[in-house]
């Protein structure tokens, strides 16, 4: 007479499968937020560049967002070139005014808000006290 599997058994297995399909779930990056960070920070340290750019020339640089990414404006010719494209080309900016990165060793408090296309989260701010280098800040 075969015998057949007992109700025990089959909640076994399925907690079995459960718990496996959670860490598995866990494990996988968020790709979209991870984009996003790495992007931001990547921005954090391209204005960080230009700012220094700024004050050793002396000259005001702005930066600002373009439709298929950002362009730095006042640059001398003679420092490197700065990118001016997103990395995801997911990655949007919210508004369009620009960021006044020099000459002056102290400039006004600035911020930029960048989310992923499409998508109202994860929102994350690049932003200066205007002293303290850009920082990357992720808001609820």
């Amino acid at each position: 007479m075969p015998r057949g599997f007992t109700l025990i058994e089959l909640i076994v297995v399925l907690a079995i499968v459960a718990l496996g399909t959670a860490l598995a779930a866990l494990a996988l990056p968020d790709s979209r937020g991870t984009a996003l960070t790495r992007d931001a920070e990547r921005l954090a340290a391209l204005l960080e560049s230009a700012r220094a750019q700024s004050r050793t020339a002396g000259v005001p640089v702005r930066w600002r967002p373009t439709a298929d990414g950002f362009a730095f404006d006042g640059l001398p010719p003679t420092a490197p070139k700065l990118p001016g494209r997103w990395l995801d080309a997911q990655t949007a900016v919210i508004g369009n005014a620009p960021l006044l990165l020099g000459p002056d060793p102290v400039i006004g408090a600035q911020a930029v808000m960048l989310h992923p296309a499409g998508a109202s989260q994860p929102l994350l701010r690049v932003s200066t006290d205007g002293l303290r280098p850009f920082d990357v800040e992720q808001l609820q």
